[in-house]
């Protein structure tokens, strides 16, 4: 297909970066080039091939040398440690790497041969024909983290891209004349999304640089500056294109998103589709899509779409029986996407792509992903978050993206994260916010309005401000990478009110000591200020053995801020004290006298 197609646009641009282009004739006669070299090397079907280049049109031509040549691309990171590095090109037996000069030290290996990016073979006229390869012969390996705590690779067939490209084509109806990004992450496979659809048609790839990719308002003026006309944005960057300003005469048609839970939907008025997409990386990038209606059903998450051409999706219960709409149940891939299974970990792949007979029907080939899913009514499909992500606190399970669809829809948040920190009784929410203008919301609000809609137990303790949430190579919330919460960032609250009262200036004065901060005011909220269930426990025992104040740790979350704890503690105090004889009143109160 990109071999037609290029013969058919041979003058016209394949891949421009900045100032930099390359044509299809060009980019073909320099792929056939490498490929004749791989060969030479011993590159064929199912053999992989490493690509350690940089975000470049050299890397374009090295994925499509290695195809050219028959092998499958085997596509590395060179922002990975060299550790990683050499562990993938190890774990998938790869004999040949494709890298930049400066990489080359990463990938040598013993009996592994290195060809340099742009070397020799480019001064080559070109190659013989391309190497043969069937559709069960491997297309590319691409690693993802495993749960073992190594990565393992995916092995996807050219069937399998063929059935990703065939239904982007139609679906979006791209053709010779558009313009498509390239933004995803080297060793994410929504790389593989963006670049071969394009080049199946003869479409202009743009090459985003680092700059553009780590900004959302970069990446929106780069994309009115190069003309896309259709783009990928990873999840956390796509919600905060939705609030950008965009001109009417705009060229991007359609906006398409993944890899992590959209939040937010588009406003009115925008000149482009948003396109939700979800797949694992084990079903060939996407398996279901559909679009995002603008401002529609907001007090809802947006659906993941429907199965895409060629796919199948089973929503199973724990009996392994179709889940009815509206019943949660795992999310089962089938179909002409589902890969081939874990390079060298045939246990796995077992575990993972199984045979299912739902409904007692035929039995099929299917990916378990772990995922959890409902039909709707009109036949979408709904996202619940992944099985072994909830939240256990306080004998509550919590799905923390949940909180942060409520959030989202605060008038002065652009976008929120909610994880949990801390161990046992010791964890706590925390959320982190991206405010939506010059205005920073106070966490007393925020935490109010979250009361409208979740129970206690789902308001986070902690607000922290944040300038844009940290994403992975893969597109996903990096949520090592969230910010500690600091004075310094985390969210006002009410303005400092000194305490008066003996009992407030006590109560202030215990929390001052448990969290080791200064100047507790009268309306400071004890978890907003990084109290938690343990913390909590240590202060509701103090103010017994300091007042005799029969208080329990539901008190505190009850009351949360020094003023309101301090009326509870005289009330208790009070009570106490009605319920004495005027002796008992007296031997209280008489170490106090005399101390």
């Amino acid at each position: 297909m990109i071999a037609e197609a290029a013969h058919g646009a041979a003058k016209s641009v394949a891949v421009k970066h900045g100032h930099l282009e390359i044509t299809y004739g060009a980019l073909m006669t320099a792929a056939d080039a490498l490929a004749a070299e791989l060969r030479g090397l011993g590159a064929g079907p199912n053999v992989p091939v490493g690509v350690c280049v940089e975000r470049s049109i050299e890397h374009v031509v090295a994925l499509l040398g290695v195809l050219r040549s028959g092998g499958a691309f085997l596509p590395l990171d060179p922002g990975w440690p060299p550790e990683r590095i050499r562990f993938v090109l190890d774990d998938a037996a790869a004999p040949i790497v494709v890298a930049d000069p400066r990489h080359r030290e990463a990938v040598t290996a013993p009996g592994r041969a290195v060809v340099e990016a742009g070397g020799a073979w480019r001064r080559r006229a070109g190659g013989a024909a391309a190497g043969a390869s069937s559709g069960d012969d491997i297309a590319y390996v691409i690693y993802t983290s495993g749960s073992t705590g190594e990565p393992k690779g995916v092995e996807i067939t050219h069937a399998n891209l063929l059935n990703l490209v065939t239904w982007h084509r139609e679906a979006f109806g791209v053709t010779r004349q558009d313009h498509g990004s390239w933004v995803a992450g080297l060793a994410f496979d929504a790389s593989v999304w963006e670049l071969f659809p394009c080049l199946a048609v003869g479409a202009t790839i743009h090459v985003a640089g680092e700059p553009v990719r780590a900004s959302a308002e970069a990446l929106r003026r780069w994309l009115l500056d190069e003309g896309v006309s259709i783009a990928f944005a990873p999840t956390p960057l796509a919600e905060s294109l939705l609030s950008g300003e965009w001109p009417a005469g705009a060229a991007l048609r359609t906006l398409l998103t993944g890899g992590d839970t959209l939040h937010v939907r588009p406003g009115p008025g925008l000149p482009f589709k948003v396109v939700n997409n979800y797949g694992p990386t084990e079903c060939t990038v996407v398996a279901t899509s559909g679009p995002v209606a603008a401002g529609a059903a907001a007090d809802e998450l947006p659906s993941i779409g429907r199965p895409i051409a060629g796919a199948r999706i089973h929503i199973l219960d724990a009996d392994g029986n179709p889940a009815p709409a509206g019943r949660i149940g795992e999310i089962h891939v089938a179909g002409a996407g589902v890969g081939r299974g874990y390079r060298n970990r045939p246990s796995l792949t077992a575990e993972r792509f199984v045979s299912i007979s739902p409904g007692g029907g035929p039995a099929e080939r299917c990916y378990r992903t772990g995922d959890l899913g409902s039909w709707t009514a009109d036949g979408e499909i709904a996202f619940h978050g992944r099985s072994d992500a909830q939240i256990k606190q306080r004998g509550h399970r919590i799905e923390p993206d949940e909180i942060t669809a409520a959030l989202s829809r605060h008038p002065l948040v652009a976008q929120s994260a909610v994880v949990a920190e801390g161990e046992g009784a010791a964890a706590q929410l925390v959320a982190y916010v991206v405010p939506a203008g010059e205005k920073t919301p106070r966490s007393p609000d925020l935490r109010a309005f979250l009361a409208t809609s979740l129970p206690t137990y789902m308001l986070p303790s902690l607000y922290v401000r944040v300038a844009s949430l940290p994403i992975t190579a893969n597109g996903k919330l990096d949520r090592s990478a969230l910010p500690s919460a600091t004075s310094a960032n985390t969210l006002p609250s009410a303005p400092y009110r000194e305490p008066q009262s003996l009992v407030e200036r006590r109560i202030a004065a215990m929390v001052e000591e448990l969290l080791e901060i200064d100047e507790v005011g009268l309306d400071d909220n004890f978890f907003l200020l990084g109290g938690h269930s343990l913390l909590g426990t240590q202060l509701v025992l103090r103010l017994r053995d300091a007042f005799g104040a029969e208080l329990a740790l539901r008190d505190l979350f009850e009351a949360q801020t020094i003023q309101n704890l301090a009326s509870k503690v005289e009330r208790s105090v009070v009570e106490l004290v009605a319920a004495m004889s005027e002796e008992e009143v007296q031997q209280r109160l008489a170490p106090s006298y005399a101390g």
